[in-house]
């Protein structure tokens, strides 16, 4: 465990958001977990930028991933600002998750690296401008909003950077490669599915005036969830050469999609 403090930075920034006490703790509750979230994810796009370095990528694409690892502080700090906002603390202590995946079974150092790529940028960060994208739409114009189009921004430039490095790298690949990292995505899709239904509980029903605070229903950013995975990521993964339809239909313990 580590204890994340981020109050002296965060009560700096404190935007001016909607009075709605009823909602108070339920808000705060959700913009201390995002903190938590943005904050750790710096340590994973670290793991990443030193992986694309050893698999022998270009300077400047390594530096470009350091800074989404200062971007994902930075989303941190603004998360937290929220928290301080709304009278509660930006603190927590955090549970260290996994060890950053070398995927010393990988065939090449490059492959070993798509596949954190792929499970960090073209998965998770592609599912986050879905639903921070939605969520901005819904939210009312005002210091959170500007707060959230800020994230939101950099969440879409991840995003992109994932599937543009995906596009000049997919060519030099062989058939034995892509197969293989269509195996790899059966467990990433896995992964991906529990940890974003976990955030997103069918419970969580908020008022109407939820969106002022960034509150969403449960039930609809999870269908959120499935649409994106099956109308964006998955057909982009397939155009390609990657076998991401028949990843996403045998990951494991996760209810069969639509043909």
């Amino acid at each position: 465990m580590r204890i994340l403090d981020l109050r002296d930075v965060s009560a700096r920034i404190r935007p001016e958001v909607p009075n709605l006490p009823h909602l108070r703790e339920a808000a705060i509750a959700t913009w201390r977990g995002r903190m938590i979230n943005e904050h750790s994810s710096a340590i994973v796009f670290e793991g990443l930028s030193k992986q694309l370095e050893a698999a022998g990528l270009a300077p400047e694409i390594v530096a470009e991933v350091r800074g989404f690892a200062d971007e994902e502080r930075r989303h941190g700090v603004l998360c937290g600002s929220v928290v301080e906002a709304l009278g509660g603390k930006a603190y927590a202590i955090v549970h260290e998750g996994d060890a950053y995946p070398a995927h010393e079974d990988a065939h090449t150092p490059i492959e070993a690296a798509l596949r954190n790529m792929l499970s960090i940028c073209c998965l998770s960060e592609t599912v986050a401008v879905s639903l921070i994208g939605a969520e901005r739409l819904e939210m009312p114009a005002g210091e959170l909003r500007d707060l959230l189009t800020t994230i939101y921004s950099d969440e879409v430039g991840h995003s992109r950077f994932g599937w543009r490095l995906l596009g000049s790298i997919a060519e030099t690949l062989d058939h034995a490669t892509k197969e293989r990292l269509g195996d790899y995505l059966e467990v990433a899709f896995a992964s991906l599915e529990e940890h974003e239904l976990a955030h997103l509980p069918e419970s969580s029903r908020p008022p109407a005036d939820g969106v002022e605070l960034g509150l969403c229903s449960g039930e609809d950013a999870r269908s959120l969830f499935f649409d994106t995975v099956e109308e964006v990521i998955v057909p982009g993964l397939e155009r390609h050469g990657i076998p991401a339809r028949r990843a996403w239909n045998n990951r494991g313990g996760a209810r069969d999609v639509a043909a």
